[in-house]
């Protein structure tokens, strides 16, 4: 098993979080964002992930490979090949609340503040750095209100029940990147709650940006 990784990818970090919830060991194959022009725009991993995207999974079958792109079906595969520890409930109407929330987080705040866009709003439409953080603020705000209100039967542990989910999965990346641009958690009292206790926990710590070999 392979995950082809950055250290401060939200989309990868939720697939690390999952991994090590339920104990999985891959290996971890860094492709940086940045350097040499951004080494997911090459030529080999292009031919891993054609979207020059960050994650890709990797797993060796008896006669070739399967290749999964797109942290959400990475979470869904892993969910359902290695079901022991679940990150759904068996309840279906909470499982589609917790896919509804990750995919508010996955395709609605992200994708307008992830790397790729921020480049373009920098380097293509030549928008002052001031600009830009207003954009990014403004689309974590707006998404973080929203989220607030999602989550208000939260336990202010996870997002939902008593245990971790896709949801704390997405979340958790989301807040983190919030944080480097000084986005007040104080105006949204569930998800500085649910961001303080996931990381406590081991899973969490472990996945994190800053403790990720190609973080160095």
């Amino acid at each position: 098993m392979k995950l082809y990784s950055y250290f401060r990818s939200s989309a990868a970090y939720r697939v690390r979080i999952a991994l090590n919830l339920k104990g999985l060991d891959p290996e971890y194959i860094p492709v940086h964002l940045v350097k040499n022009g951004g080494e997911q725009h090459s030529p080999e991993y292009r031919q891993i992930n054609p979207t020059e995207l960050i994650p890709a999974w990797i797993e060796k079958n008896i006669q070739d490979e399967f290749t999964l792109t797109q942290s959400l079906s990475i979470l869904e595969y892993l969910e359902e090949k290695y079901p022991d520890v679940a990150l759904l409930p068996q309840d279906f109407q909470q499982r589609a609340l917790i896919r509804a929330v990750s995919q508010s987080i996955a395709c609605d705040i992200h994708p307008l503040n992830n790397l790729r866009v921020l480049q373009y709003l920098s380097n293509t439409l030549a928008i002052s750095d001031e600009q830009k953080t207003t954009w990014y603020r403004h689309s974590i705000e707006t998404g973080f209100k929203a989220l607030e209100i999602q989550l208000k039967n939260s336990n202010g542990q996870f997002c939902f029940g008593e245990t971790a989910s896709f949801a704390d999965c997405c979340l958790i990346p989301q807040v983190y990147n919030a944080l480097r641009f000084k986005i007040d958690l104080a105006l949204y009292p569930k998800i500085q709650a649910i961001y303080q206790h996931c990381n406590t926990l081991s899973a969490f710590q472990n996945a994190a940006p800053e403790v990720q070999a190609d973080a160095a």
